[in-house]
């Protein structure tokens, strides 16, 4: 289809629209976000000045923002801890640059598909954790008081218990920054709520000449004047080997954030964007950030929806908020000194509740006992142990409850029953096997180590029974592991040891071709006990129990010549 220019002119209006609406209330969310990883607030807005137009162009996703989110800054402010006030600013964009680094990689090597790894109960408990921890973290901003602990809930306790060293004027201009917020938020002004909050409760500072009300200035040196090349600088690669599990974590985080907004939103054409190609557009934007002293970012859910419902018709709406962003430094950034930091905490602090998913933490607890303890036991390490630390555990907590669960909870053995019209029936596996007769199988579940041992305990007990003829349907295997080798081999001993027989039918060309090299189909089942899989439905089934039927008949008389 032709697109006429007055469509194209009326899409780039719509498309700078939402560029300067998105653009302008990012600015906020990345100064706090660089307060919150402890680095110089114009780092948070270099970063999405550069990483969002960049990587709207590489991504796949036409709508994605890329910009500065909670989890990433707080993850990168811990990681950043250990370094000081100089070293710092050059740290967080080597981190940047390693971050995009593995994005990119991921990309490339298409490990989109790996998310599904990590279970949403993960997901959520995680991402909960962070918005505790950053609501948290601003208690300090927020009040004027300063804890000696250095765990965020031991900061919290202790300000409590000292009501009466509150700096009130401090605590002021925090509470009327959040009643600001709050209140915009009811109005069609709403998208701008951040923005108007901080630029009133930092006005409020300066008319009534509260001095013992810190400003960004008191915390971070912005220069007098700004020039683009004064921005572009080479990230110190001598962080980069104490930083990369860091930027590891971070990249997990980024890309699981990302692919959520990827899968959220579809392009303009309708299909959704290609999980892979937005882990290298993020790759890109931190790149290019890391090169203009910019922190990590990522796929931000909240800057993307803020995108879309102001208008964007294309990927053209992110380019354009970059624009509006670099506009930003180069006329006001001496303004940004200006800023109140207990402004700054509360805007994060509501940002904090606000990133809370309700309706997603109740829906987890009522799914049951397994997400529920996964989700609070993710939320809890991501609040007593650094946050990178929390990203690896609960990585590795979800492949373990993968693992059991698909192996175990999954594992099921039911009976087929042949009906005398021709139909098959679902039936509970009996405790012993029938004297004289065919018992059909069929296996459900992952045939790994641990569900290969679980569905042994299923099969029915062979000892005592006489010429036994069990089928083993394996129709549901895409392949078998050595463990259920391992069973066969014993079930087969225990059948045989019944003077009986043991089949498998419903078998694909894999797990056909791994008994074949096991040596199980010549030397312990038999070549004759093995029946391939057809394209038809219940053939090789139908088969296996002809043949069972016939190896009874045929072997009948032999059978009573041996009793006699």
């Amino acid at each position: 289809m032709t697109v006429t220019p007055d469509k194209t002119r009326g899409t780039l209006v719509a498309d700078l629209i939402a560029g300067l609406t998105t653009g302008i209330a990012n600015i906020p969310d990345a100064m706090a976000s660089a307060i919150l990883a402890g680095v110089n607030p114009l780092q948070g807005l270099y970063a999405i000045m550069i990483g969002t137009p960049l990587g709207a162009l590489v991504g796949s996703s036409a709508f994605m923002t890329i910009a500065g989110t909670s989890a990433l800054a707080i993850t990168a402010g811990t990681a950043l801890a250990d370094f000081n006030d100089t070293e710092r600013a050059a740290a967080v964009t080597t981190l940047a640059l390693l971050t995009g680094l593995i994005m990119t990689l991921a990309g490339l090597l298409k490990l989109g598909r790996l998310l599904r790894f990590v279970s949403n109960s993960v997901v959520i408990g995680f991402l909960t954790g962070v918005s505790i921890n950053v609501i948290l973290s601003q208690v300090s901003d927020f009040t004027g008081y300063s804890s000696d602990y250095s765990n965020r809930v031991m900061q919290t306790i202790n300000t409590l218990l000292h009501p009466g060293q509150l700096d009130s004027q401090t605590t002021a201009i925090g509470l009327l920054t959040v009643l600001v917020i709050l209140l915009v938020d009811r109005t069609r002004l709403r998208n701008f709520s951040m923005l108007l909050g901080m630029l009133i409760g930092s006005a409020a500072v300066i008319y009534l000449d509260w001095t013992s009300v810190q400003q960004v200035n008191d915390v971070a040196q912005i220069p007098d004047t700004l020039q683009i090349r004064t921005i572009i600088q080479l990230p110190d690669l001598s962080y980069a080997p104490g930083l990369l599990f860091d930027a590891i974590a971070i990249a997990i985080i980024g890309l699981v954030q990302g692919a959520g907004v990827s899968k959220a939103y579809p392009n303009p054409d309708g299909n959704y964007p290609n999980t892979s190609r937005d882990f290298i557009g993020q790759g890109a934007a931190n790149i290019g950030a890391g090169f203009f002293q910019g922190m990590p970012i990522g796929g931000s859910v909240s800057s993307t929806a803020l995108n879309i419902s102001s208008g964007a018709k294309s990927r053209w709406a992110n380019i354009f908020s970059g624009l509006v962003v670099a506009l930003t430094i180069l006329l006001f950034s001496q303004a940004v000194s200006q800023v109140a930091m207990p402004a700054m905490a509360a805007l994060l602090i509501v940002a904090g509740f606000q990133s809370i998913k309700r309706d997603r933490i109740a829906d987890i607890w009522d799914t049951g006992w397994s997400p529920r303890i996964v989700m609070v036991f993710t939320l809890v390490l991501t609040l007593v142990i650094p946050l990178q630390w929390a990203v690896f555990a609960g990585v590795l907590l979800t492949i373990l409850a993968h693992f059991f669960v698909s192996s175990t909870h999954e594992v099921r053995l039911m009976q087929l029953v042949r009906m005398p019209d021709g139909s098959v029936k679902e039936e509970p596996v009996p405790e012993k096997l029938t004297n004289n007769a065919v018992t059909m199988l069929q296996i459900y579940g992952n045939m790994t180590f641990t569900g290969a041992e679980t569905v042994e305990q299923y099969l029915p007990e062979a000892l005592g029974s006489e010429r036994p003829v069990v089928i083993l349907r394996l129709r549901a295997q895409e392949g078998i592991g050595s463990t259920f080798i391992t069973v066969l081999e014993r079930y087969h001993q225990q059948v045989q040891a019944a003077g009986g027989r043991l089949m498998v039918a419903g078998v694909n060309s894999k797990v056909k071709g791994q008994l074949d090299r096991t040596e199980t189909t010549s030397d312990i089942l038999g070549p004759e006990n093995v029946f391939v899989a057809t394209t038809t439905l219940g053939a090789s089934s139908n088969a296996a129990y002809e043949a069972a039927e016939r190896w009874l008949v045929e072997t009948a008389d032999e059978s009573s010549v041996a009793q006699i």
